[in-house]
């Protein structure tokens, strides 16, 4: 969760609107909680690689302040944005969709 997102369910909070069946902060927890999972995935292939986030900026045409904010989950990178990461980690990346588990 982003720090605007932060501010939003604090400011819901203060005025007693229940975030819990609120399908807008169910939308953006979702995603805040993508852009983490995403951006801790960058930091452990990086950190696994060596790099610093300048380096690893550089070698994706970026500025360092952008990978900061990448794996802080601060910001949703687009899949273009996530070939160009892979490829500066030396790695694939891969995306799937899988069915969700249905009850027996």
């Amino acid at each position: 969760m982003n720090h605007a997102e932060w501010k939003t369910r604090r400011h819901r909070a203060l005025l007693g609107e229940a975030a819990e069946g609120n399908a807008e902060y169910d939308r953006l927890y979702e995603e805040a909680e993508l852009a983490h999972d995403l951006g801790q995935l960058v930091y452990d292939r990086r950190t696994a690689l060596g790099l610093s986030q300048a380096e690893l900026a550089e070698r994706c045409g970026m500025q360092q302040p952008q990978i900061s904010r990448i794996e802080g989950g601060g910001t949703m990178p687009t899949i273009p944005l996530l070939r160009r990461l892979a490829r500066a980690l030396d790695a694939d990346l891969t995306i799937e969709l899988t069915p969700h588990h249905e009850a027996a």
